[in-house]
């Protein structure tokens, strides 16, 4: 990640730390699929921010969708590589 603020990182723990903390009653796999419709639904509403009419939106949605869908699979492919580097440090 090498255009970040100095403050990324915080954000995005905050955003964990909540996520596990709904553990506590629910499953992780609820906790994911709620955290993924949350970030859309942020996303959707960032994005629509950037546009002055539902006709420019809808002409942007492919390509909106392209980069979110880009910008995702690198921070999957990014945090897959560092479990599988540290396996056995993290899931101790």
């Amino acid at each position: 990640m090498s255009d970040t603020d100095e403050k990324f990182f915080q954000r995005a723990d905050e955003h964990i730390n909540l996520s596990n903390d709904q553990l506590s009653d629910a499953t992780t796999g609820k906790v994911s699929a709620s955290m993924m419709y949350s970030v859309a639904r942020f996303n959707a509403w960032f994005s629509a921010c950037e546009f002055s009419n539902a006709a420019e939106m809808k002409n942007g949605k492919q390509e909106t969708i392209k980069y979110f869908v880009a910008e995702y699979e690198k921070m999957l492919t990014e945090n897959l590589e560092d479990y599988i580097q540290n396996f056995e440090k993290f899931m101790k």
